[in-house]
């Protein structure tokens, strides 16, 4: 049986991952998912993320899974207080269902 969970996103600029990484453990997320990303938004085209550029001109994704809401909410204040007056970046909450996931679901599963 799957469990409800929230999922956090998180959209921005990739000199910030270690600043939002710190937030996200701090506010008491289990984990997180981080991958390169790139696109076009209010603050222009951002790089695709391809080895030859620089760590100031590529983005981050984050994924994080919350039991609950208010956890995912407090994570985004926080990030989107503290960054995205000075840095670009995009914060949306879908739900979600997790079918497996030892650390989430805990060891008897979901």
């Amino acid at each position: 049986m799957a469990k409800q969970a929230n999922k956090l996103v998180i959209v921005t600029e990739k000199i910030l991952l270690k600043k939002i990484a710190k937030i996200v453990e701090e506010c008491g997320a289990k984990g997180y998912t981080v991958m390169e990303t790139g696109g076009k938004g209010s603050r222009n085209v951002r790089s695709s993320g391809q080895p030859h550029v620089s760590e100031t001109d590529s983005n981050v994704k984050f994924e994080i899974l919350t039991e609950n809401r208010e956890m995912a909410e407090d994570i985004a204040d926080k990030v989107a207080l503290k960054y995205f007056n000075d840095y670009a970046g995009i914060v949306y909450i879908c739900s979600a269902e997790v079918l497996y996931g030892h650390s989430f679901c805990g060891p008897e599963g979901c």
